[in-house]
C-alpha cells in the first residue's frame, strides 16, 4: 500500500484553519477554490467533490474529531478507481498565529500514488494561499 504525506506551515490560527479542514460539505471548496470546483452532500456523510480537471471523487466520512482538530475520510467512488484509498488531515499549533497542517492518503493500487502526490500538493499550495491571503 502506497502513502502519500504532505504537510505545510500555514500562517493562519489553528482554529481558522480547522474551521475549512473540519467543514465536511463545504471544506473542499473552501480549502482550495478553483481546484475543488464544488462539494455537496449525497448521503449521509458521503460527500461528492469535483476538481477543476473533470475528477470526481465521493468521500465517506470515517471520523471527525473537534478536540484534536483531525478528519478522516474514504474515498468510495467517482471517476478514480482505487481499491483502497484513505486519509487524514489533522490541523496542530505551530508557533504564535501559525499551523501545521498534516495531509495523509493511504491507497492501493500503488501506481496511484504519484498522481494523487501531485494534486495533494497542488491542492495544498492553494490551500495555504487561500488561508493566508487577507479576508
Amino acid at each position: 500500500m502506497a502513502s502519500v504525506q504532505k504537510e505545510t506551515i500555514i500562517d493562519a490560527d489553528p482554529a481558522d484553519v480547522w474551521a475549512v479542514i473540519g467543514d465536511f460539505i463545504d471544506g473542499p471548496t473552501r480549502m482550495a477554490p478553483g481546484f475543488v470546483t464544488n462539494s455537496r452532500l449525497e448521503e449521509p456523510e458521503v460527500r461528492i467533490v469535483t476538481f477543476a480537471d473533470g475528477t470526481v471523487a465521493h468521500e465517506r466520512l470515517i471520523a471527525r474529531d473537534d478536540q484534536t482538530r483531525r478528519i478522516v475520510y474514504s474515498v468510495v467512488g467517482g471517476t478514480m478507481h482505487p481499491t483502497h484509498d484513505n486519509a487524514s488531515m489533522q490541523v496542530f499549533p505551530h508557533s504564535e498565529g501559525r499551523s501545521r497542517f498534516v495531509w495523509i492518503r493511504d491507497m492501493q493500487p500503488d501506481d496511484l500514488a504519484i498522481e494523487v502526490g501531485a494534486g495533494m500538493g497542488h491542492g495544498l499550495s492553494v490551500f495555504k494561499q487561500t488561508m493566508e491571503s487577507p479576508r
